[in-house]
Protein backbone atom coordinates (compact mmCIF):
# COMPACT_ATOMS: atom_id res chain seq x y z
CA UNK A 1 0.00 0.00 0.00
CA UNK A 2 1.40 3.50 -0.86
CA UNK A 3 0.76 5.84 2.18
CA UNK A 4 1.01 9.67 1.58
CA UNK A 5 1.64 11.99 5.04
CA UNK A 6 0.43 15.72 4.44
CA UNK A 7 1.87 17.71 7.00
CA UNK A 8 4.79 15.12 8.21
CA UNK A 9 6.83 17.74 10.07
CA UNK A 10 4.06 18.96 12.49
CA UNK A 11 2.81 17.22 15.74
CA UNK A 12 -0.11 15.53 14.30
CA UNK A 13 1.90 14.40 10.98
CA UNK A 14 4.79 13.05 13.44
CA UNK A 15 1.77 10.95 15.49
CA UNK A 16 0.25 10.05 12.17
CA UNK A 17 3.76 8.61 11.69
CA UNK A 18 4.60 7.13 15.06
CA UNK A 19 1.41 5.23 15.27
CA UNK A 20 1.79 3.62 11.77
CA UNK A 21 4.90 2.66 12.88
CA UNK A 22 4.19 0.99 16.38
CA UNK A 23 1.14 -1.12 14.59
CA UNK A 24 3.52 -1.94 11.53
CA UNK A 25 1.13 -0.37 8.60
CA UNK A 26 1.68 -2.26 5.39
CA UNK A 27 2.68 0.22 3.85
CA UNK A 28 4.69 -0.26 0.36
CA UNK A 29 5.90 3.64 -0.77
CA UNK A 30 5.96 6.38 2.04
CA UNK A 31 5.90 10.16 0.59
CA UNK A 32 6.02 13.10 3.38
CA UNK A 33 4.56 16.24 2.04
CA UNK A 34 4.48 19.52 4.04
CA UNK A 35 5.35 23.31 3.29
CA UNK A 36 7.72 25.44 1.65
CA UNK A 37 9.45 26.33 5.21
CA UNK A 38 9.46 22.19 5.84
CA UNK A 39 10.87 21.00 2.66
CA UNK A 40 13.50 19.23 2.55
CA UNK A 41 13.87 18.04 6.12
CA UNK A 42 14.34 14.56 6.87
CA UNK A 43 12.37 12.20 8.71
CA UNK A 44 13.71 8.58 9.74
CA UNK A 45 10.87 6.20 9.38
CA UNK A 46 10.83 2.59 10.37
CA UNK A 47 14.83 2.96 10.14
CA UNK A 48 14.61 4.30 6.56
CA UNK A 49 14.95 7.93 5.84
CA UNK A 50 12.77 10.33 3.94
CA UNK A 51 12.52 13.89 2.01
CA UNK A 52 9.23 16.09 2.65
CA UNK A 53 8.56 17.08 -0.51
CA UNK A 54 6.63 20.41 -1.21
CA UNK A 55 2.74 20.46 -1.69
CA UNK A 56 2.31 21.45 -4.84
CA UNK A 57 -0.73 21.62 -7.60
CA UNK A 58 0.79 18.16 -9.90
CA UNK A 59 0.71 14.51 -10.19
CA UNK A 60 2.72 14.09 -6.46
CA UNK A 61 -0.30 11.59 -5.70
CA UNK A 62 -1.19 9.68 -8.85
CA UNK A 63 0.22 6.20 -7.26
CA UNK A 64 -1.07 7.15 -3.75
CA UNK A 65 -3.57 4.77 -1.84
CA UNK A 66 -4.32 6.67 1.01
CA UNK A 67 -3.55 10.29 2.47
CA UNK A 68 -3.55 11.10 6.20
CA UNK A 69 -3.33 15.11 6.02
CA UNK A 70 -2.97 17.42 8.71
CA UNK A 71 -2.06 20.80 7.61
CA UNK A 72 -5.05 23.55 8.36
CA UNK A 73 -8.15 23.58 6.98
CA UNK A 74 -7.37 26.05 4.09
CA UNK A 75 -4.94 23.21 2.29
CA UNK A 76 -6.89 20.67 2.80
CA UNK A 77 -9.61 22.59 0.57
CA UNK A 78 -7.14 23.49 -1.71
CA UNK A 79 -5.34 20.62 -2.01
CA UNK A 80 -8.41 17.56 -1.83
CA UNK A 81 -8.57 17.58 -5.63
CA UNK A 82 -5.26 17.16 -6.06
CA UNK A 83 -5.22 14.33 -3.68
CA UNK A 84 -7.89 12.27 -4.85
CA UNK A 85 -8.33 12.78 -8.22
CA UNK A 86 -6.14 9.88 -9.00
CA UNK A 87 -8.27 7.36 -6.79
CA UNK A 88 -6.33 8.11 -3.35
CA UNK A 89 -8.64 8.23 0.16
CA UNK A 90 -8.37 11.45 1.46
CA UNK A 91 -8.39 10.88 5.53
CA UNK A 92 -8.50 14.46 6.58
CA UNK A 93 -7.50 16.26 10.38
CA UNK A 94 -8.83 19.36 9.65
CA UNK A 95 -12.11 21.15 10.06
CA UNK A 96 -12.53 21.52 6.49
CA UNK A 97 -15.15 18.95 5.31
CA UNK A 98 -16.27 17.74 8.58
CA UNK A 99 -20.05 18.81 7.60
CA UNK A 100 -20.01 18.58 4.29
CA UNK A 101 -23.01 16.00 3.39
CA UNK A 102 -21.16 14.33 1.12
CA UNK A 103 -18.26 13.32 3.21
CA UNK A 104 -18.38 10.96 6.28
CA UNK A 105 -17.18 11.90 9.42
CA UNK A 106 -16.01 9.12 11.27
CA UNK A 107 -14.63 7.71 14.85
CA UNK A 108 -14.04 3.63 14.20
CA UNK A 109 -14.98 3.03 17.81
CA UNK A 110 -18.50 4.16 17.00
CA UNK A 111 -19.48 4.35 13.29
CA UNK A 112 -17.07 2.67 11.19
CA UNK A 113 -19.59 1.78 8.67
CA UNK A 114 -20.20 5.05 7.72
CA UNK A 115 -16.40 5.51 6.35
CA UNK A 116 -17.60 3.13 3.31
CA UNK A 117 -19.62 6.05 1.65
CA UNK A 118 -17.05 8.08 0.42
CA UNK A 119 -18.41 10.10 -2.70
CA UNK A 120 -15.49 12.21 -2.34
CA UNK A 121 -13.45 9.62 -1.41
CA UNK A 122 -12.59 11.79 1.66
CA UNK A 123 -12.91 10.94 5.14
CA UNK A 124 -13.16 13.62 7.98
CA UNK A 125 -11.55 13.14 11.35
CA UNK A 126 -13.60 15.10 14.08
CA UNK A 127 -12.61 17.32 16.63
CA UNK A 128 -10.25 15.57 19.13
CA UNK A 129 -12.61 16.54 21.91
CA UNK A 130 -15.47 15.31 20.30
CA UNK A 131 -13.56 11.90 19.81
CA UNK A 132 -13.06 11.37 23.12
CA UNK A 133 -16.95 11.90 24.06
CA UNK A 134 -18.98 10.34 21.82
CA UNK A 135 -16.53 7.18 22.34
CA UNK A 136 -18.20 7.07 26.05
CA UNK A 137 -21.36 8.61 24.63
CA UNK A 138 -22.17 5.41 22.60
CA UNK A 139 -22.06 3.12 25.10
CA UNK A 140 -24.40 4.75 27.44
CA UNK A 141 -26.85 5.14 23.86
CA UNK A 142 -26.84 1.54 23.14
CA UNK A 143 -28.56 1.43 26.83
CA UNK A 144 -30.53 4.21 26.47
CA UNK A 145 -31.28 7.24 23.96
CA UNK A 146 -29.15 10.38 24.74
CA UNK A 147 -31.29 13.21 25.12
CA UNK A 148 -28.68 16.22 26.29
CA UNK A 149 -25.56 16.51 27.30
CA UNK A 150 -23.30 19.15 29.31
CA UNK A 151 -19.46 18.56 29.17
CA UNK A 152 -16.80 20.78 30.01
CA UNK A 153 -13.24 19.73 28.23
CA UNK A 154 -9.62 20.49 29.60
CA UNK A 155 -7.43 20.67 26.70
CA UNK A 156 -3.42 20.36 26.78
CA UNK A 157 -1.33 22.16 24.94
CA UNK A 158 -0.97 19.67 22.05
CA UNK A 159 -4.23 20.44 20.49
CA UNK A 160 -2.66 23.74 19.07
CA UNK A 161 -0.06 22.68 18.05
CA UNK A 162 3.58 21.88 18.30
CA UNK A 163 4.90 25.61 18.42
CA UNK A 164 2.54 25.73 21.70
CA UNK A 165 3.64 22.92 23.45
CA UNK A 166 7.06 24.78 23.13
CA UNK A 167 5.88 28.05 23.96
CA UNK A 168 3.82 26.34 26.87
CA UNK A 169 7.94 24.87 28.13
CA UNK A 170 9.46 28.09 27.25
CA UNK A 171 6.87 30.03 29.95
CA UNK A 172 7.07 27.21 32.80
CA UNK A 173 10.78 28.47 32.35
CA UNK A 174 10.57 31.71 32.39
CA UNK A 175 7.93 32.22 35.04
CA UNK A 176 10.58 30.21 37.49
CA UNK A 177 13.50 31.93 36.42
CA UNK A 178 11.14 35.26 37.65
CA UNK A 179 11.19 36.77 33.76
CA UNK A 180 8.23 37.59 31.86
CA UNK A 181 6.09 35.17 29.92
CA UNK A 182 5.41 35.63 26.03
CA UNK A 183 2.29 34.72 24.74
CA UNK A 184 1.94 34.22 20.87
CA UNK A 185 -0.03 30.76 20.74
CA UNK A 186 -2.45 31.36 23.06
CA UNK A 187 -4.50 34.67 23.93
CA UNK A 188 -3.05 34.65 28.02
CA UNK A 189 0.05 33.19 29.20
CA UNK A 190 -0.63 29.05 29.66
CA UNK A 191 1.72 28.47 32.14
CA UNK A 192 0.45 27.78 35.68
CA UNK A 193 -3.13 29.23 34.05
CA UNK A 194 -6.28 27.83 32.75
CA UNK A 195 -7.87 29.84 29.40
CA UNK A 196 -11.60 28.85 29.24
CA UNK A 197 -11.22 30.49 25.24
CA UNK A 198 -10.25 28.11 22.23
CA UNK A 199 -10.81 29.13 18.86
CA UNK A 200 -12.68 31.95 18.16
CA UNK A 201 -16.18 33.71 20.28
CA UNK A 202 -19.09 33.23 18.02
CA UNK A 203 -22.32 35.76 18.60
CA UNK A 204 -24.20 33.26 20.62
CA UNK A 205 -21.75 33.46 23.22
CA UNK A 206 -19.93 29.58 22.26
CA UNK A 207 -16.80 29.42 20.37
CA UNK A 208 -16.22 27.71 17.58
CA UNK A 209 -14.47 24.56 19.10
CA UNK A 210 -17.68 24.63 21.73
CA UNK A 211 -19.40 24.67 18.60
CA UNK A 212 -17.91 21.51 16.90
CA UNK A 213 -19.07 19.69 19.57
CA UNK A 214 -22.67 20.11 19.25
CA UNK A 215 -22.16 19.57 15.53
CA UNK A 216 -19.83 16.68 14.92
CA UNK A 217 -21.59 14.56 17.87
CA UNK A 218 -25.17 14.94 16.07
CA UNK A 219 -23.68 13.87 12.83
CA UNK A 220 -21.66 11.25 13.99
CA UNK A 221 -24.09 9.47 16.29
CA UNK A 222 -26.70 10.05 13.56
CA UNK A 223 -28.76 11.62 17.03
CA UNK A 224 -30.33 14.81 17.65
CA UNK A 225 -28.79 14.86 20.86
CA UNK A 226 -27.87 18.25 22.29
CA UNK A 227 -24.84 19.30 23.34
CA UNK A 228 -23.36 22.50 25.94
CA UNK A 229 -19.40 22.26 25.86
CA UNK A 230 -17.04 24.58 27.59
CA UNK A 231 -13.56 24.53 26.41
CA UNK A 232 -10.65 25.30 28.24
CA UNK A 233 -6.79 25.19 27.51
CA UNK A 234 -4.58 23.64 30.29
CA UNK A 235 -1.34 23.58 30.89
CA UNK A 236 -0.61 19.99 30.05
CA UNK A 237 1.92 19.11 27.43
CA UNK A 238 -0.51 16.08 26.59
CA UNK A 239 -3.44 14.29 27.29
CA UNK A 240 -7.22 15.90 27.31
CA UNK A 241 -9.72 15.41 30.02
CA UNK A 242 -13.06 15.83 29.99
CA UNK A 243 -16.15 16.27 32.22
CA UNK A 244 -19.31 14.89 31.26
CA UNK A 245 -22.91 15.26 32.29
CA UNK A 246 -25.54 13.09 30.08
CA UNK A 247 -29.56 13.11 30.64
Amino acid sequence: MNVAIVGASGAVGQEFLRVLEERKFPIDKLSLFGSERSAGKKIVFDGKEYEIKKLQHNDDFKNVDIAFVSAGGSVSKEFAEDITRFGAIMIDNSSAFRMDKDVPLVVPEVNPRDALVRPKRIIANPNCSTIIMVVALNAIERLSHIKRVHVATYQAASGAGAQAMVELVDQCRQSLNGEEMKAEKFAYPLAFNLIPHIDVFTDNGYTKEELKMFDETRKIMHSDVLTSATCVRVPALRCHSESIWVE
